[in-house]
Protein backbone atom coordinates (compact mmCIF):
# COMPACT_ATOMS: atom_id res chain seq x y z
CA UNK A 1 0.00 0.00 0.00
CA UNK A 2 2.82 2.43 0.89
CA UNK A 3 4.54 1.68 -2.45
CA UNK A 4 1.28 2.24 -4.32
CA UNK A 5 0.67 5.51 -2.52
CA UNK A 6 4.21 6.67 -3.25
CA UNK A 7 3.88 5.76 -6.92
CA UNK A 8 0.53 7.57 -7.17
CA UNK A 9 1.94 10.68 -5.51
CA UNK A 10 4.97 10.65 -7.85
CA UNK A 11 2.67 10.27 -10.85
CA UNK A 12 0.49 13.16 -9.63
CA UNK A 13 3.54 15.38 -9.14
CA UNK A 14 4.79 14.57 -12.67
CA UNK A 15 1.41 15.32 -14.15
CA UNK A 16 1.28 18.63 -12.27
CA UNK A 17 4.71 19.56 -13.61
CA UNK A 18 3.64 18.64 -17.14
CA UNK A 19 0.43 20.66 -16.78
CA UNK A 20 2.33 23.68 -15.45
CA UNK A 21 4.87 23.37 -18.29
CA UNK A 22 2.11 23.17 -20.89
CA UNK A 23 0.33 26.15 -19.32
CA UNK A 24 3.51 28.17 -19.31
CA UNK A 25 4.20 27.11 -22.89
CA UNK A 26 0.72 28.20 -24.02
CA UNK A 27 1.11 31.52 -22.21
CA UNK A 28 4.52 32.13 -23.77
CA UNK A 29 3.14 31.21 -27.19
CA UNK A 30 0.26 33.67 -26.70
CA UNK A 31 2.66 36.38 -25.62
CA UNK A 32 4.93 35.54 -28.53
CA UNK A 33 2.07 35.71 -31.05
CA UNK A 34 0.88 38.98 -29.52
CA UNK A 35 4.41 40.41 -29.71
CA UNK A 36 4.69 39.30 -33.29
CA UNK A 37 1.36 40.90 -34.17
CA UNK A 38 2.31 44.10 -32.39
CA UNK A 39 5.67 44.02 -34.11
CA UNK A 40 4.03 43.54 -37.51
CA UNK A 41 1.51 46.35 -36.90
CA UNK A 42 3.73 48.72 -34.97
CA UNK A 43 7.21 47.84 -36.16
CA UNK A 44 8.59 51.35 -35.68
CA UNK A 45 6.67 52.10 -32.50
CA UNK A 46 7.80 49.07 -30.36
CA UNK A 47 11.12 47.70 -31.52
CA UNK A 48 11.98 46.50 -28.00
CA UNK A 49 9.66 43.43 -28.27
CA UNK A 50 12.03 41.49 -30.61
CA UNK A 51 14.50 40.28 -27.98
CA UNK A 52 11.61 39.20 -25.73
CA UNK A 53 10.30 37.03 -28.58
CA UNK A 54 13.74 35.37 -29.06
CA UNK A 55 14.00 34.68 -25.34
CA UNK A 56 10.55 33.14 -25.29
CA UNK A 57 11.46 30.93 -28.25
CA UNK A 58 14.61 29.66 -26.46
CA UNK A 59 12.56 28.98 -23.31
CA UNK A 60 9.96 27.20 -25.44
CA UNK A 61 12.68 24.96 -26.94
CA UNK A 62 14.07 24.14 -23.48
CA UNK A 63 10.60 23.24 -22.18
CA UNK A 64 9.93 21.08 -25.25
CA UNK A 65 13.25 19.29 -24.76
CA UNK A 66 12.43 18.77 -21.10
CA UNK A 67 9.01 17.40 -21.99
CA UNK A 68 10.39 15.05 -24.69
CA UNK A 69 12.82 13.47 -22.18
CA UNK A 70 9.94 12.17 -20.07
CA UNK A 71 9.75 8.56 -21.27
CA UNK A 72 8.89 5.30 -19.62
CA UNK A 73 11.67 3.02 -18.36
CA UNK A 74 10.92 0.14 -20.82
CA UNK A 75 10.92 2.58 -23.72
CA UNK A 76 14.23 4.06 -22.59
CA UNK A 77 15.66 0.56 -22.17
CA UNK A 78 14.43 -0.46 -25.62
CA UNK A 79 15.91 2.70 -27.15
CA UNK A 80 19.23 2.06 -25.45
CA UNK A 81 19.33 -1.56 -26.60
CA UNK A 82 18.45 -0.45 -30.12
CA UNK A 83 21.20 2.17 -30.04
CA UNK A 84 23.70 -0.39 -28.73
CA UNK A 85 22.72 -2.86 -31.46
CA UNK A 86 23.00 -0.07 -34.03
CA UNK A 87 26.43 0.93 -32.71
CA UNK A 88 27.54 -2.70 -32.77
CA UNK A 89 26.35 -3.10 -36.35
CA UNK A 90 28.06 0.14 -37.31
CA UNK A 91 31.23 -1.03 -35.60
CA UNK A 92 31.16 -4.40 -37.41
CA UNK A 93 30.44 -2.70 -40.74
CA UNK A 94 33.31 -0.31 -39.99
CA UNK A 95 35.56 -3.33 -39.38
CA UNK A 96 34.42 -4.85 -42.66
CA UNK A 97 35.02 -1.59 -44.54
CA UNK A 98 38.43 -1.22 -42.93
CA UNK A 99 39.40 -4.80 -43.81
CA UNK A 100 38.19 -4.35 -47.39
CA UNK A 101 40.15 -1.11 -47.66
CA UNK A 102 43.25 -2.80 -46.21
CA UNK A 103 42.82 -5.69 -48.63
CA UNK A 104 42.52 -3.26 -51.54
CA UNK A 105 45.69 -1.49 -50.42
CA UNK A 106 47.56 -4.80 -50.16
CA UNK A 107 46.32 -5.94 -53.58
CA UNK A 108 47.25 -2.58 -55.15
CA UNK A 109 50.73 -2.74 -53.61
CA UNK A 110 51.20 -6.37 -54.72
CA UNK A 111 50.12 -5.49 -58.28
CA UNK A 112 52.47 -2.51 -58.35
CA UNK A 113 55.36 -4.60 -57.02
CA UNK A 114 54.57 -7.38 -59.50
CA UNK A 115 54.59 -4.88 -62.39
CA UNK A 116 57.90 -3.51 -61.12
CA UNK A 117 59.35 -7.03 -60.91
CA UNK A 118 58.09 -7.87 -64.42
CA UNK A 119 59.65 -4.69 -65.77
CA UNK A 120 62.90 -5.51 -63.97
CA UNK A 121 62.98 -9.07 -65.37
CA UNK A 122 62.20 -7.78 -68.87
CA UNK A 123 65.04 -5.29 -68.63
CA UNK A 124 67.44 -8.05 -67.47
CA UNK A 125 66.26 -10.33 -70.28
CA UNK A 126 66.87 -7.58 -72.83
CA UNK A 127 70.33 -7.02 -71.38
CA UNK A 128 71.15 -10.73 -71.68
CA UNK A 129 69.82 -10.85 -75.24
CA UNK A 130 71.89 -7.78 -76.16
CA UNK A 131 75.01 -9.40 -74.67
CA UNK A 132 74.30 -12.66 -76.52
CA UNK A 133 73.80 -10.78 -79.82
CA UNK A 134 77.03 -8.85 -79.32
CA UNK A 135 78.85 -12.09 -78.53
CA UNK A 136 77.45 -13.75 -81.66
CA UNK A 137 78.46 -10.76 -83.80
CA UNK A 138 82.00 -10.75 -82.37
CA UNK A 139 82.36 -14.50 -82.91
CA UNK A 140 81.10 -14.18 -86.48
CA UNK A 141 83.56 -11.36 -87.10
CA UNK A 142 86.36 -13.46 -85.58
CA UNK A 143 85.37 -16.49 -87.70
CA UNK A 144 85.40 -14.36 -90.86
CA UNK A 145 88.81 -12.96 -89.94
CA UNK A 146 90.10 -16.47 -89.30
CA UNK A 147 88.78 -17.66 -92.67
CA UNK A 148 90.45 -14.72 -94.39
CA UNK A 149 93.73 -15.36 -92.56
CA UNK A 150 93.52 -19.08 -93.39
CA UNK A 151 92.95 -18.36 -97.10
CA UNK A 152 95.80 -15.91 -97.11
CA UNK A 153 98.08 -18.36 -95.32
CA UNK A 154 97.11 -21.19 -97.66
CA UNK A 155 97.79 -19.00 -100.68
CA UNK A 156 101.17 -17.99 -99.32
CA UNK A 157 102.05 -21.63 -98.53
CA UNK A 158 100.95 -22.76 -101.99
CA UNK A 159 102.97 -19.98 -103.62
CA UNK A 160 106.02 -20.92 -101.55
CA UNK A 161 105.59 -24.59 -102.49
CA UNK A 162 105.36 -23.72 -106.17
CA UNK A 163 108.44 -21.49 -105.90
CA UNK A 164 110.44 -24.20 -104.15
CA UNK A 165 109.25 -26.83 -106.60
CA UNK A 166 110.22 -24.58 -109.50
CA UNK A 167 113.60 -24.06 -107.95
CA UNK A 168 114.09 -27.82 -107.51
CA UNK A 169 112.96 -28.49 -111.08
CA UNK A 170 115.29 -25.81 -112.44
CA UNK A 171 118.20 -27.14 -110.43
CA UNK A 172 117.50 -30.69 -111.59
CA UNK A 173 117.33 -29.44 -115.18
CA UNK A 174 120.68 -27.78 -114.76
CA UNK A 175 122.11 -30.94 -113.26
CA UNK A 176 120.69 -33.06 -116.08
CA UNK A 177 122.04 -30.64 -118.68
CA UNK A 178 125.50 -30.71 -117.09
CA UNK A 179 125.36 -34.48 -116.80
CA UNK A 180 124.43 -34.83 -120.48
CA UNK A 181 127.21 -32.46 -121.52
CA UNK A 182 129.69 -34.42 -119.45
CA UNK A 183 128.47 -37.63 -121.04
CA UNK A 184 128.92 -36.10 -124.51
CA UNK A 185 132.40 -34.95 -123.67
CA UNK A 186 133.28 -38.34 -122.22
CA UNK A 187 131.74 -40.04 -125.23
CA UNK A 188 133.81 -37.93 -127.63
CA UNK A 189 136.96 -38.54 -125.62
CA UNK A 190 136.37 -42.26 -125.51
CA UNK A 191 135.52 -42.26 -129.19
CA UNK A 192 138.70 -40.38 -130.04
CA UNK A 193 140.72 -42.70 -127.82
CA UNK A 194 139.26 -45.76 -129.54
CA UNK A 195 139.97 -44.28 -132.93
CA UNK A 196 143.57 -43.67 -131.95
CA UNK A 197 143.89 -47.23 -130.70
CA UNK A 198 142.36 -48.55 -133.87
CA UNK A 199 144.60 -46.42 -136.04
CA UNK A 200 147.64 -47.83 -134.22
CA UNK A 201 146.41 -51.39 -134.70
CA UNK A 202 147.38 -52.29 -138.25
CA UNK A 203 146.55 -55.93 -138.01
CA UNK A 204 142.78 -55.49 -137.84
CA UNK A 205 140.77 -55.02 -140.95
CA UNK A 206 138.51 -52.10 -141.61
CA UNK A 207 135.40 -54.14 -141.03
CA UNK A 208 136.66 -55.38 -137.68
CA UNK A 209 137.50 -51.85 -136.68
CA UNK A 210 134.06 -50.67 -137.77
CA UNK A 211 132.37 -53.48 -135.83
CA UNK A 212 134.51 -52.86 -132.78
CA UNK A 213 133.68 -49.13 -132.94
CA UNK A 214 129.99 -49.76 -133.28
CA UNK A 215 130.01 -52.21 -130.37
CA UNK A 216 131.88 -49.70 -128.22
CA UNK A 217 129.35 -46.99 -129.19
CA UNK A 218 126.48 -49.22 -128.15
CA UNK A 219 128.17 -50.04 -124.87
CA UNK A 220 128.83 -46.36 -124.16
CA UNK A 221 125.30 -45.34 -125.11
CA UNK A 222 123.83 -48.09 -122.96
CA UNK A 223 125.95 -47.12 -119.98
CA UNK A 224 125.15 -43.44 -120.47
CA UNK A 225 121.44 -44.22 -120.75
CA UNK A 226 121.60 -46.24 -117.52
CA UNK A 227 123.43 -43.41 -115.78
CA UNK A 228 120.89 -40.90 -117.10
CA UNK A 229 118.00 -43.10 -115.92
CA UNK A 230 119.67 -43.47 -112.55
CA UNK A 231 120.10 -39.70 -112.36
CA UNK A 232 116.49 -39.11 -113.34
CA UNK A 233 115.32 -41.63 -110.70
CA UNK A 234 117.44 -39.92 -108.07
CA UNK A 235 116.07 -36.54 -109.13
CA UNK A 236 112.50 -37.88 -108.99
CA UNK A 237 113.18 -39.29 -105.53
CA UNK A 238 114.69 -36.02 -104.38
CA UNK A 239 111.76 -34.11 -105.87
CA UNK A 240 109.25 -36.36 -104.14
CA UNK A 241 111.07 -36.06 -100.83
CA UNK A 242 111.25 -32.32 -101.19
CA UNK A 243 107.53 -32.17 -102.01
CA UNK A 244 106.68 -34.36 -99.03
CA UNK A 245 108.88 -32.20 -96.78
CA UNK A 246 107.19 -29.08 -98.10
CA UNK A 247 103.76 -30.66 -97.59
CA UNK A 248 104.69 -31.70 -94.05
CA UNK A 249 105.95 -28.21 -93.22
CA UNK A 250 102.84 -26.61 -94.72
CA UNK A 251 100.56 -29.00 -92.78
CA UNK A 252 102.43 -28.36 -89.54
CA UNK A 253 102.25 -24.64 -90.15
CA UNK A 254 98.57 -24.87 -90.98
CA UNK A 255 97.94 -26.97 -87.90
CA UNK A 256 99.78 -24.45 -85.72
CA UNK A 257 97.86 -21.62 -87.35
CA UNK A 258 94.54 -23.41 -86.78
CA UNK A 259 95.54 -24.16 -83.19
CA UNK A 260 96.31 -20.51 -82.65
CA UNK A 261 92.99 -19.49 -84.17
CA UNK A 262 91.13 -22.08 -82.11
CA UNK A 263 92.93 -20.89 -78.97
CA UNK A 264 91.99 -17.31 -79.79
CA UNK A 265 88.36 -18.32 -80.36
CA UNK A 266 88.23 -20.29 -77.12
CA UNK A 267 89.75 -17.38 -75.22
CA UNK A 268 87.17 -15.09 -76.75
CA UNK A 269 84.34 -17.46 -75.83
CA UNK A 270 85.71 -17.86 -72.31
CA UNK A 271 85.90 -14.08 -71.92
CA UNK A 272 82.32 -13.72 -73.18
CA UNK A 273 81.11 -16.50 -70.84
CA UNK A 274 82.88 -14.89 -67.89
CA UNK A 275 81.26 -11.56 -68.74
CA UNK A 276 77.86 -13.26 -69.08
CA UNK A 277 78.37 -15.07 -65.78
CA UNK A 278 79.32 -11.83 -64.02
CA UNK A 279 76.30 -10.12 -65.60
CA UNK A 280 73.99 -12.91 -64.43
CA UNK A 281 75.44 -12.74 -60.91
CA UNK A 282 74.91 -8.98 -60.87
CA UNK A 283 71.37 -9.41 -62.17
CA UNK A 284 70.63 -12.08 -59.56
CA UNK A 285 71.93 -9.80 -56.80
CA UNK A 286 69.84 -6.90 -58.09
CA UNK A 287 66.78 -9.19 -58.29
CA UNK A 288 67.36 -10.38 -54.73
CA UNK A 289 67.73 -6.79 -53.54
CA UNK A 290 64.51 -5.82 -55.32
CA UNK A 291 62.64 -8.82 -53.87
CA UNK A 292 63.97 -8.04 -50.40
CA UNK A 293 62.95 -4.39 -50.72
CA UNK A 294 59.49 -5.34 -52.02
CA UNK A 295 59.00 -7.86 -49.20
CA UNK A 296 60.03 -5.21 -46.69
CA UNK A 297 57.53 -2.75 -48.17
CA UNK A 298 54.77 -5.38 -48.17
CA UNK A 299 55.56 -6.46 -44.63
CA UNK A 300 55.75 -2.83 -43.47
CA UNK A 301 52.32 -2.13 -44.99
CA UNK A 302 50.85 -5.26 -43.42
CA UNK A 303 52.28 -4.35 -40.00
CA UNK A 304 50.97 -0.80 -40.34
CA UNK A 305 47.49 -2.00 -41.36
CA UNK A 306 47.51 -4.55 -38.55
CA UNK A 307 48.56 -1.83 -36.11
CA UNK A 308 45.73 0.41 -37.33
CA UNK A 309 43.26 -2.45 -37.00
CA UNK A 310 44.48 -3.27 -33.48
CA UNK A 311 44.41 0.42 -32.55
CA UNK A 312 40.83 0.71 -33.80
CA UNK A 313 39.80 -2.43 -31.95
CA UNK A 314 41.55 -1.18 -28.81
CA UNK A 315 39.81 2.19 -29.02
CA UNK A 316 36.44 0.49 -29.57
CA UNK A 317 37.12 -1.87 -26.67
CA UNK A 318 38.12 1.03 -24.42
CA UNK A 319 34.99 2.91 -25.48
CA UNK A 320 32.89 -0.18 -24.77
CA UNK A 321 34.59 -0.63 -21.40
CA UNK A 322 34.01 3.01 -20.48
CA UNK A 323 30.37 2.74 -21.59
CA UNK A 324 29.92 -0.44 -19.58
CA UNK A 325 31.56 1.18 -16.56
CA UNK A 326 29.23 4.14 -16.90
CA UNK A 327 26.23 1.83 -17.20
CA UNK A 328 27.36 -0.20 -14.19
CA UNK A 329 27.98 2.97 -12.22
CA UNK A 330 24.50 4.22 -13.15
CA UNK A 331 23.03 0.84 -12.29
CA UNK A 332 24.80 0.76 -8.93
CA UNK A 333 23.68 4.33 -8.18
CA UNK A 334 20.12 3.40 -9.08
CA UNK A 335 20.31 0.31 -6.90
CA UNK A 336 21.67 2.36 -4.03
CA UNK A 337 18.84 4.84 -4.46
CA UNK A 338 16.28 2.03 -4.60
CA UNK A 339 17.80 0.14 -1.68
CA UNK A 340 15.33 1.42 1.01
CA UNK A 341 12.34 0.50 -1.17
CA UNK A 342 13.84 -2.94 -1.74
CA UNK A 343 14.39 -3.36 1.98
CA UNK A 344 10.75 -2.53 2.68
CA UNK A 345 9.66 -5.02 0.05
CA UNK A 346 11.94 -7.64 1.57
CA UNK A 347 10.56 -6.90 5.04
CA UNK A 348 7.00 -7.34 3.77
CA UNK A 349 7.94 -10.65 2.14
CA UNK A 350 9.55 -11.91 5.35
CA UNK A 351 6.52 -10.85 7.39
CA UNK A 352 4.23 -12.67 5.01
CA UNK A 353 6.39 -15.78 5.13
CA UNK A 354 6.40 -15.61 8.95
CA UNK A 355 2.63 -15.26 9.12
CA UNK A 356 2.16 -18.18 6.74
CA UNK A 357 4.52 -20.27 8.85
CA UNK A 358 2.67 -19.35 11.99
CA UNK A 359 -0.62 -20.33 10.42
CA UNK A 360 0.80 -23.68 9.35
CA UNK A 361 2.22 -24.32 12.81
CA UNK A 362 -1.10 -23.39 14.43
CA UNK A 363 -2.91 -25.82 12.17
CA UNK A 364 -0.35 -28.53 12.95
CA UNK A 365 -0.67 -27.74 16.69
CA UNK A 366 -4.47 -28.00 16.55
CA UNK A 367 -4.30 -31.25 14.63
CA UNK A 368 -1.77 -32.70 17.10
CA UNK A 369 -3.87 -31.51 20.06
CA UNK A 370 -7.08 -33.02 18.66
CA UNK A 371 -5.28 -36.27 17.89
CA UNK A 372 -3.83 -36.58 21.40
CA UNK A 373 -7.16 -35.65 22.98
CA UNK A 374 -8.97 -38.28 20.93
CA UNK A 375 -6.43 -40.94 21.79
CA UNK A 376 -6.02 -40.18 25.56
CA UNK A 377 -8.53 -40.35 28.37
CA UNK A 378 -10.57 -37.37 29.49
CA UNK A 379 -8.82 -37.23 32.83
CA UNK A 380 -5.45 -36.63 31.15
CA UNK A 381 -6.64 -33.82 28.87
CA UNK A 382 -5.56 -31.01 31.18
CA UNK A 383 -2.09 -32.44 31.63
CA UNK A 384 -1.69 -32.92 27.90
CA UNK A 385 -2.79 -29.38 27.10
CA UNK A 386 -0.44 -27.95 29.71
CA UNK A 387 2.50 -29.91 28.30
CA UNK A 388 1.71 -28.79 24.76
CA UNK A 389 1.55 -25.14 25.82
CA UNK A 390 4.92 -25.42 27.53
CA UNK A 391 6.58 -27.06 24.55
CA UNK A 392 5.12 -24.66 21.98
CA UNK A 393 6.73 -21.23 21.48
CA UNK A 394 5.45 -18.41 19.34
CA UNK A 395 7.41 -15.58 17.85
CA UNK A 396 5.65 -12.30 18.31
CA UNK A 397 5.38 -9.89 15.29
CA UNK A 398 7.15 -7.22 17.34
CA UNK A 399 10.02 -9.64 17.92
CA UNK A 400 10.09 -10.39 14.20
CA UNK A 401 10.11 -6.65 13.39
CA UNK A 402 13.04 -6.07 15.76
CA UNK A 403 14.92 -9.03 14.25
CA UNK A 404 14.44 -7.63 10.74
CA UNK A 405 15.68 -4.23 11.80
CA UNK A 406 18.77 -5.74 13.43
CA UNK A 407 19.53 -7.97 10.37
CA UNK A 408 18.11 -6.24 7.26
CA UNK A 409 19.90 -8.48 4.80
Amino acid sequence: INNSIGFISLFVNNMQQIFLSLTFLSETNCVDHACVRDEAVHRDARPELRPISNQSRSLDCQICEHITTIKSAPLVRCIQEHEQDFELREQMSGYKRMRRQHQKQLIALENRLKAEMDEHMLRLQKELETHANNTYIELERLAKRHVAQTDKEMKSVAAEERRIQQQIVAQQKRELTGFLENQKKEYRLCKDKIKDEMSEDTCATKEEKQERLSRYKETMQHSQAEEEAHLLAQQRLVYDRSCRALKRRSLIRRHEFEQEQLREELNKKRTQKEMEHAMMIRQDESTQDLEHRQLQMLQKLRVELLRLQHQTELENQEEYNSRRQTELHRKHTLEQRQQPRNLKTLEMQIKKQFQDTCKVQNKQYKALRNHQLEVSNKGDHKTILKNLKEETTYLCPSHFHSAVLLHPR
